[in-house]
């Protein structure tokens, strides 16, 4: 799939092809069959380097050392150079001869993040890794990192070593920045994950084949990015604690690459706040057991949809209020409701259109406002006309009496808002048929 695909507009009905082209259903991947038969891995494990001649070789042996005794499934493990101008190539040339089930590939251009991505989209393999050079992380841990992908249980995993059981050795500087960066992704990007930055993390190849063209860092900041559009996108994320020990000849520049991460953050940040990533192509089918996807005549999301409708209703309608209050104080009572209506119901759209029913993107977003209008439309029949009738019963209301009598329409018109926000403008995305898995 190129990335212009991911990029392309809604089709004629308005739908975008994510519909039509969600991810598959995960499965638990065989310990042996055709693939394992042709001699394809069910893991790749990539460890990035640069100018890495006197760390690399003991680390290549340790690992497939490891692997060969501990892993249950076929392997690989692929030394991905970014542009080395030390005897790095040489040595990883050597390993690749010399060790079966190891490969070099390499590249003319720095980057940890160009250096997974180019590795990822070209591997055969279903369940693709990362690890750092150094082999901070215990090895033990690396199982149980990737069984959740094997299994078909999550998309994602990543080491964490803020978990509450991790076993971390290391300076107080490297301790600090790295806490201080999560907080950061947590306030502002919301994630809720625990470690975005730790080097050792694995998914499922599916998934990495939509999300690596909707990532744009090339370089540190290629963890984070991934990891926060793929929770955003409603991607299982599973996390292992895992002990580590800090590598005190580590060449990464702090400084740099924290300035560089901050500028992702805000990048990303925006991209997410304006709509303009197409995540709905990374949504997962309901269910992954046959079972549940033959459900029928069930609301999915009917709880959360009400509890976002109902947070922007009183938002909306104290925005309302307000306008209707500063309104009143120059123009009748008929024309301040029919703007502060009309205001408030182009911001009560929006928000719903986000927060409520999930929809992102710019596709769609004139007609889902034109629908909304529509809508208000009908909740200004119900208010004017209650303030009409009020106006009949009683001659000259008072202020106090008018904002009762909107308030009671306005819960009357909100019901009726909801209703036909959910089956009309934002109608739930028909599922596609699952396809006979037996």
């Amino acid at each position: 799939m190129t990335t212009d695909s991911l990029r392309s507009g809604p089709g004629a009905n308005g739908r975008t092809s994510g519909d039509r082209a969600r991810l598959p259903v995960r499965e638990h991947l065989p310990a042996c069959g055709p693939a394992a038969a042709s001699g394809v891995p069910v893991l790749d494990v990539v460890v990035p380097v640069y100018n890495e001649e006197k760390d690399l070789r003991p680390c290549v042996l340790r690992l497939h050392d490891h692997l060969s005794r501990t892993f249950p499934y076929a392997f690989r493990i692929t030394v991905a150079d970014n542009a080395s101008t030390d005897a790095t190539p040489a040595v990883a040339a050597a390993l690749a001869a010399e060790l079966r089930g190891v490969r070099y590939v390499r590249l003319e251009e720095k980057g940890r993040g160009r250096a997974l991505r180019t590795v990822w989209s070209d591997s055969d393999a279903p369940v693709l890794a990362y690890m750092d050079v150094d082999l901070s992380t215990d090895l033990n841990a690396l199982l149980p990192l990737v069984a959740p992908l094997i299994s078909g249980h999550s998309d994602l995993a990543i080491g964490s070593r803020l978990a509450r059981s991790a076993r971390v050795v290391r300076g107080s500087k490297r301790e600090f920045i790295s806490r201080a960066y999560n907080l950061i992704l947590r306030s502002s990007l919301a994630a809720g994950f625990s470690d975005a930055q730790c080097g050792f993390k694995a998914v499922r190849s599916e998934v990495a084949e939509r999300l690596l063209p909707m990532v744009e860092d090339s370089g540190w900041f290629f963890d984070t990015e991934l990891l926060v559009l793929a929770e955003r996108a409603g991607l299982r994320i599973h996390e292992v604690p895992v002990d580590w020990i800090d590598d005190p000849d580590s060449t990464v520049h702090i400084v740099r690459t924290a300035t560089e991460d901050l500028k992702g953050v805000w990048r990303v940040g925006r991209a997410l706040a304006v709509g303009a990533l197409p995540l709905d192509r990374l949504a997962r089918p309901f269910g992954d057991d046959p079972r549940d996807r033959a459900l029928t005549g069930v609301e999915r999301g009917l709880a959360r949809q009400l509890v976002g409708f109902c947070v922007v209703g009183v938002l909306s309608t104290l925005f309302y209020l307000a306008l209707y209050s500063l309104f009143r104080l120059g123009v009748g009572p008929q024309l301040a409701n029919g703007g502060a209506l009309l205001v408030s119901a182009v911001a009560n759209t929006a928000a719903n259109r986000r927060l409520t029913f999930g929809v992102r993107g710019r596709d769609g977003a004139v007609r889902h406002q034109a629908q909304g209008l529509v809508v208000f439309a009908i909740g200004l029949a119900l208010t004017s006309g209650s303030l009409a009738a009020l106006g009949a019963a009683t001659g000259s209301p008072s202020h106090s009496t008018e904002l009762a009598v909107l308030i009671t329409a306005n819960l009357a018109a909100t019901v009726l808002r909801f209703l036909l926000l959910r089956a009309w403008v934002f109608p739930a995305r028909a599922c596609p048929e699952p396809e006979d898995v037996r």
